[in-house]
């Protein structure tokens, strides 16, 4: 018999648009009621977009038209990224790329902005979806994928438990511009010990009371860091 044989593999049910808690964090099926919030993390700040294949919104009617638009597809689900201490919607991130026969999925079109980017709400927010993905859905990948060039994504990746696995050159021209795609996976086996490690950095008692770190997450630098 092969050893790469996978025993009793029947596939995983797709995701499903689910409200998804955490202590700090809870993730949304993006709706138009979003639309305030993610104005205001995201207006005025065409940076955050250089990355994203979508150009950057200039008022809060262009994020409404692009949430109905967003969310009208059948491709992705699309959650916000709630601060559920103030209610607002300070990002966004999707479940795409979806193969459910395979137990295969990937976490992209991320937006932290600033108000989220580099604290415990970005970090509980990935936690969220990837305990969504393998331990109720029952996935066996989960992907990350960026713009080579994307050095803080690519970061991130490490940070979260990521593998990196390769580059894709001339993967795609996105706003005029080549883009080589690093991938990155995070798999059924190697979940266990990044739960862990997120379960313990997430824990309250490892910040301060100015909601500084006290000990880091995989590569987080040393000092006041990603509280």
């Amino acid at each position: 018999m092969s050893t790469d044989r996978v025993v009793d593999w029947h596939g995983c049910p797709p995701p499903s648009p689910v409200i998804l808690e955490g202590s700090y964090t809870r993730l949304e099926p993006l709706a138009v009621g979003h639309a305030a919030g993610l104005a205001a993390a995201t207006v005025g700040r065409p940076e955050l977009y250089e990355y994203l294949h979508e150009e950057p919104p200039t008022d809060t009617a262009a994020v409404l038209a692009w949430i109905e638009a967003t969310t009208a597809r059948t491709d992705l689900l699309m959650w916000a990224v709630v601060d559920r201490i103030t209610g607002a919607a300070g990002g966004r991130q999707a479940l795409m790329r979806i193969d459910a026969g395979s137990g295969v999925v990937e976490l992209g079109s991320i937006l932290w902005g600033p108000g989220i980017a580099r604290t415990r709400i970005a970090t509980q927010a990935f936690a969220l979806h990837a305990q969504y993905v393998f331990d109720t859905l029952g996935y066996r990948r989960l992907e990350w994928k960026c713009n080579s060039a994307n050095v803080a994504s690519r970061r991130a990746a490490r940070r979260f438990g990521f593998t990196e696995e390769g580059t894709f050159a001339q993967h795609q021209v996105v706003k005029g511009r080549n883009r080589d795609t690093t991938w990155f996976s995070l798999l059924d086996h190697q979940w266990p010990d990044v739960r862990a490690r997120l379960a313990a950095w997430l824990d309250p008692t490892n910040f301060d009371e100015h909601g500084r770190q006290i000990l880091p997450l995989g590569g987080d630098p040393p000092g006041p860091g990603r509280g």
